[in-house]
C-alpha cells in the first residue's frame, strides 16, 4: 500500500516558544512543577499551537464503528451483533460515552466504517461503510489495500470535517465485538512485543477463551509474516474502524492540532499512525492506562504516560472524555492563573 502524500507534510511540533512557555509556566504562583501533569499538558497544547495563551474550541469526539470477521474463531465473550446495537445505543444517548460527553461538553458523532448491519439515517451518524466488517484474518487478509485505504480516508474526512466547523482539539473512540483482538495482533507486530503480553480478556474470556484468543493472534501473525510495512500490517491485521482512527489521527497532526487517544484500541491505531510519521506523537495526549492487559506493555513500548488509571476498559472513547477535564484545566491554569508579579507575591531566593 501507499502511504496518502499529505501524510509526509506532518511536521514535528516547533520548538520556537518553548522556553517562553516554560517561563511562563515555572513563573505562575506556585513552587516550580507543583501542578505536575498539568504543566507539561498545558506547554505541549500552548507547543502545538504555537502560543503562549493556547484555547481548546468545540471539542469534538468520533466513535468509529466496524465489525471484525475473526470473531467467528471465538475471539470476544459477546456476539458480533452487539456492535450495531450499540451503536443505536450511542445514537439513543443511552452510553457511557453519551453520558461522559454531554458533562463535559463534547460533541459526540459515530462512524459506521464497516458495521455488519444497515443503519437508517440518524442525526450524528455518518455513514460511510466501506464494507460489512472485515475478513477473518487467520483465514486471509482483514481487509484488502482499497479497503483500508477506503477506512484512512473516512477517518482523515471526519477529521477535516471537525476542523472545518471550528474544532482545534479531536478525541476518539470506537466500538466493535473483537477488535481487542485486532490491537493485539497490530501491537504484536509493529512493536515486536510478545503475544502473551497483549492478549488480554477483552469483554471478558474465561481460561479457556483467553488461551484461544493467544492461539488466533499467533496463527495471524504467522500467516501474515510478510506483512511488515505499517499499511500492509493495517490490512493484513486491522480493523475498518481502526484504519478510520489511523486517518483520523493522521488528519488531526496534518491540521496541526491536539488529539487525545483513549485506551487499547486507540492506542493501536496510534501505534500504526506513528510507524507511518514519528511526528504525530507530538499531538497525541494518552488519556488513560486500560485495564485490558496489552494496554500497559503498548503504552511502556511507546514511552508514554497517560493521564489516567481508573481500572476502566470500556472503549468507546470514555477515557477520552474523562481525561478532556484535565486539558481544559491546564489551557486555563496557563491562561488565567497569576504571575509573581502579577499578583505581588515573592518568587521563592535564587
Amino acid at each position: 500500500m501507499i502511504t496518502p502524500d499529505w501524510v509526509a507534510e506532518i511536521r514535528p511540533v516547533s520548538a520556537e516558544l518553548d522556553d517562553a512557555l516554560r517561563s511562563k509556566i515555572d513563573l505562575k504562583t506556585k513552587p516550580v512543577g507543583a501542578l505536575g501533569r498539568l504543566e507539561s499538558l498545558a506547554f505541549q497544547v500552548g507547543r502545538i499551537q504555537q502560543t503562549t495563551e493556547p484555547e481548546l474550541r468545540h471539542p469534538h469526539l468520533w466513535v468509529f464503528a466496524g465489525d471484525h470477521g475473526v470473531v467467528g474463531q471465538g475471539v470476544s465473550a459477546y456476539p458480533q451483533e452487539v456492535t450495531w446495537q450499540m451503536v443505536l445505543n450511542f445514537l439513543s444517548g443511552g452510553a457511557a460515552i453519551n453520558v461522559f460527553a454531554r458533562h463535559n461538553g463534547i460533541r459526540l458523532q459515530v462512524v459506521d466504517v464497516g458495521v455488519c448491519h444497515t443503519f437508517e439515517a440518524r442525526p450524528d451518524l455518518v455513514r460511510a461503510k466501506v464494507q460489512p466488517g472485515t475478513g477473518d484474518f487467520t483465514k486471509g487478509v482483514a481487509m484488502s489495500p482499497d479497503a483500508c485505504e477506503a477506512a484512512l480516508s473516512v477517518g482523515a474526512h471526519c477529521t477535516d470535517e471537525a476542523v472545518g466547523e471550528g474544532s482545534n482539539a479531536l478525541l476518539f473512540g470506537e466500538m466493535g465485538i473483537g477488535n481487542t483482538t485486532s490491537a493485539a495482533a497490530l501491537s504484536a507486530r509493529l512493536l515486536s512485543l510478545p503475544v502473551g503480553k497483549v492478549v488480554g480478556r477483552g469483554t471478558g474470556l474465561d481460561e479457556a477463551g483467553l488461551a484461544r484468543k493467544r492461539d488466533v493472534v499467533e496463527r495471524a501473525l504467522a500467516l501474515h509474516a510478510q506483512a511488515n510495512r505499517p499499511l500492509d500490517v493495517l490490512a493484513a491485521l486491522g480493523g475498518l474502524e481502526i484504519a478510520a482512527m489511523v486517518g483520523a489521527m493522521l488528519r488531526a497532526a496534518w491540521h496541526q492540532c491536539v488529539f487525545v487517544v483513549d485506551g487499547f484500541i486507540a492506542t493501536a491505531a496510534f501505534v500504526v499512525a506513528q510507524a507511518l510519521t514519528p511526528s504525530v506523537r507530538d499531538y497525541a495526549v494518552f488519556a488513560h492506562q486500560s485495564d485490558e492487559q496489552g494496554h500497559q506493555a503498548v503504552l511502556a513500548a511507546l514511552d508514554v504516560q497517560p493521564l489516567l488509571s481508573l481500572g476502566m476498559r470500556l472503549g468507546e472513547g470514555t477515557g477520552a472524555a474523562l481525561a478532556w477535564p484535565l486539558m481544559t484545566a491546564a489551557v486555563a491554569f496557563l491562561n488565567e492563573m497569576a504571575s509573581f508579579d502579577q499578583a505581588g507575591v515573592s518568587n521563592k531566593h535564587e
